[in-house]
């Protein structure tokens, strides 16, 4: 198997490079691996992320450790450049790299140069190379936030070479009771049910969001679905519902910003009915005027929500939804598409009647116009929502108790 996963890590860095020469994400993810300077440190404390989301949902842990040992070195990996771009400047970090292709030598170089105290990764990142030289060099590997499903690979009768990397991890902190039962299945013993970090992370920004006037001054004190995180299939749905609903304002902020993906949404609404955020310092017309917001650019979209009475959450007519929680944890209703059974906290909104799942453009009308039109069954929804995400926090304390051993 270790002979097949090998050759599924050179078979992955060729299609980059032919991918490279007309996608520009794959030639990010291609040229920061081959110019980057990995500059020599002792005893440090390294934290991997896949890329922004996992990220977020590990800063508390990150936060937390920085403020542990302020006089602590921290290095950041990340696999993607999504992350690796908007990040690369945290000053949570003393240095950010990408994560280097996970071949034994590359492990070895790395990790010689980086020496870590411990190294903490969040959630789906699994590296053999990585996690086994770390583990023959008795550096303690902790995974956060993570969380398993019987259909995954470690549980197969296949994953011979995945349940070994499992054995590399000195504990595992991971989301629910059913995760824990997973592993222990499997003879994986050093686990401890923590939640998620994301609670902690965005309980912690509902409390003191950061304030956009801007977006005030748009809303004009009328009701605002915000829209985050979409891909096309969800855009053309949202486009629908500014035609149903004149009197609602609607910020849409798209998961990818070239300008090839704003002027594609751009084309499907009203060109008279809305501004591009980028462009509201040249406007001719009060910002009020204009019904729809299209957020061209990132790093706003969790302080967006504040100014929402509803959330729609993209990305499940894809690969998976984004994150639900940035705004349950301001108290309003999240919708989303059918991609969403991999998150525990989508399914656990749905039971609550805080969170609502459409198919189809009739089912997000019929969902839609029922929070409209029931203000009563929309704020007690959003209510819900919000003390969902309350009544979870904690998961950082509970991994910071044994990280500071």
């Amino acid at each position: 198997m270790l002979i097949l996963y090998n050759f599924g890590i050179w078979l992955y860095r060729f299609i980059i490079i032919i991918a490279s020469a007309f996608n520009v994400k794959a030639k990010k993810w291609l040229s920061g691996r081959r110019t980057q300077n990995i500059h020599k440190t002792i005893d440090c404390i390294w934290f991997h992320f896949a890329s922004l989301g996992e990220f977020e949902q590990g800063r508390p842990v990150l936060e937390a450790i920085r403020a542990h040992y302020p006089n602590q070195k921290i290095i950041i990996t990340f696999f993607s450049p999504s992350g690796f771009e908007i990040r690369k400047n945290t000053p949570l970090a003393d240095a950010v790299y990408y994560l280097p292709l996970d071949t034994a030598a590359n492990a070895r170089e790395f990790i010689n140069a980086i020496q870590p105290r411990f190294a903490v990764f969040t959630k789906y990142e699994y590296w053999y190379h990585f996690y086994k030289e770390l583990h023959n060099r008795q550096i303690p590997l902790y995974v956060i936030s993570a969380i398993f499903r019987p259909n995954q690979i470690f549980f197969k009768w296949y994953g011979g070479l995945h349940r070994r990397m499992l054995t590399y991890v000195t504990h595992l902190f991971v989301q629910d009771e059913s995760s824990k039962s997973l592993l222990q299945s499997i003879n994986i013993n050093r686990v401890t049910i923590s939640g998620d970090t994301r609670f902690d992370r965005v309980w912690a920004n509902a409390q003191q969001p950061k304030e956009l006037p801007i977006i005030a001054q748009f809303k004009n004190n009328q009701p605002l679905l915000v829209a985050g995180s979409t891909w096309p299939p969800d855009e053309e749905l949202i486009a629908q519902l500014a035609v149903f609903y004149p009197d609602w304002k609607f910020v849409i902020a798209p998961h990818e910003i070239g300008a090839d993906k704003i002027n594609r949404l751009a084309s499907l609404l009203p060109a008279d009915k809305i501004v591009q955020f980028s462009q509201i310092a040249t406007l001719n017309r009060p910002l009020e005027y204009y019904q729809i917001l299209i957020i061209d650019n990132i790093g706003m979209l969790s302080s967006l929500y504040q100014y929402g009475n509803i959330a729609y959450i993209g990305g499940g007519f894809g690969t998976g939804i984004h994150n639900t929680l940035e705004a349950a944890a301001f108290g309003i209703p999240v919708v989303f598409g059918p991609n969403y059974e991999k998150f525990k906290e989508a399914k656990d909104l749905i039971a609550l009647q805080a969170g609502f799942t459409i198919n189809s453009q009739q089912e997000l009308d019929l969902v839609i116009e029922k929070l409209i039109s029931d203000d009563s069954f929309c704020k007690g929804a959003g209510a819900k929502a919000g003390q969902y995400v309350d009544e979870h926090q904690g998961a950082t304390a509970v991994i910071m108790e044994e990280l500071k051993r």
